[in-house]
């Protein structure tokens, strides 16, 4: 990125001679990504991140195919970038929306979406792993059944919490839109981008110049968007994915041996980076302060509803009552350490203890 915003600070939209290195390099960095998912470089559009990224695909296909439909499927556990969507649609475009509840473990029945989709639904929405709880839903089998049922029903799924940590080939997948953001995985804040099959029918959300096959205008992040290649380029081959599903397994695993009254809400299938378990007697606030004295740092769900009360994935998976304020999401990566997983288990039993010694909880 140094090297980018360095040598090759240049809109490569431009004319003259230097942009067009611009726009080789991202152009190439295009190819890496199309690549990472087995796309067609032309069905990669660049934003600003997860939320634009699940925005355009929404309210783009909602909008773009209003005239065949306005009934739209989603789920009451995705993120708050496409309930919220969902929401607006309906309460402002005044389209039809069914949430689908999600089950115990954090999926969608197969039954219940199949049941759902009419004649007149243009788009289903439905994430690939919860960003909460760590559920992977089966996005080959869902995008088979919505085909079935009706092929001219378009399919976006989140993938945010998924890529690069999940396989995805859009060859093999009736999937038609997917929504990415660079951080996850060690890229920069400010960059995604949305995977969009050729020919689905969809409207941009940003006009302007021609930018983005005229999905998105705007002179490109060149710099931002090598960043994203460059992180994938380093993670194309999964090799540490097995390091860290082992790490977040024997994390879970000690907390459940070590500390009484907790609920791991992370269910059996699952992504590897993620877990999220429920401490009975605590605040889930308090605990993370504590912890950040540590340079631990954990979030109470999801860091984008992290200040809002309730979480309707905790809901939706029927968290008991007693646990429900003593929610905490633990991300690992490929920087963790075995050494690590020990010193946040025994962080976390001390203060476990030390706020129930406060609060005078008894285990019932």
């Amino acid at each position: 990125m140094k090297e980018i915003y360095t040598n090759c600070n240049f809109n490569p939209s431009s004319a003259y001679d230097v942009a067009f290195k611009a726009e080789n390099e991202l152009n190439n960095a295009r190819k890496i990504i199309a690549e990472s998912i087995k796309a067609n470089t032309d069905e990669i559009i660049f934003t600003s991140g997860g939320s634009e990224s699940n925005n355009t695909a929404i309210l783009g296909v909602a909008r773009a195919n209003k005239n065949k439909g306005k009934h739209i499927i989603t789920t009451n556990i995705e993120h708050s970038s496409v309930y919220n969507t969902f929401m607006y649609l309906k309460d402002y475009e005044d389209f039809d929306v069914t949430f689908l509840k999600a089950d115990k473990n954090g999926v969608i029945d197969l039954e219940d979406l199949k049941n759902a989709i009419r004649k007149d639904t243009v788009l289903v929405s439905i994430m690939h792993v919860n960003n909460e709880i760590g559920s992977v839903n089966d996005i080959d089998k869902i995008g088979t059944l919505i085909k079935s049922v009706n092929p001219l029903t378009y399919f976006h799924t989140d993938c945010v919490q998924s890529y690069m940590k999940l396989p995805i080939d859009v060859s093999k997948l009736n999937v038609d839109l997917i929504s990415v953001s660079a951080h996850k995985i060690h890229a920069p804040k400010g960059i995604g981008f949305l995977y969009v099959r050729k020919n689905v029918k969809i409207l941009p959300l940003i006009f302007g110049g021609g930018q983005e096959h005229k999905l998105r205008a705007g002179t490109e992040n060149v710099g931002g968007i090598c960043g994203l290649a460059k992180a994938v380029e380093m993670q194309m081959n999964f090799e540490k994915i097995d390091d860290i599903k082992r790490n977040r397994d024997n994390l879970m695993e000690q907390l459940n041996l070590q500390i009484d009254d907790i609920s791991i809400n992370t269910p059996s299938i699952n992504a590897p980076h993620i877990l999220s378990v429920s401490f009975a007697g605590i605040k889930s606030e308090v605990l993370l302060h504590y912890l950040e004295m540590d340079e631990i740092y954990v979030s109470v769900g999801s860091a984008c509803s992290s200040k809002k009360k309730g979480s309707r994935v905790m809901q939706s998976i029927g968290l008991n009552d007693k646990y429900k304020d003593g929610t905490v999401r633990i991300s690992l990566d490929e920087t963790t350490t075995m050494q690590d997983v020990q010193t946040v288990v025994e962080k976390l039993k001390k203060y476990v203890e030390d706020i129930r010694k406060v609060t005078k909880y008894k285990k019932r």
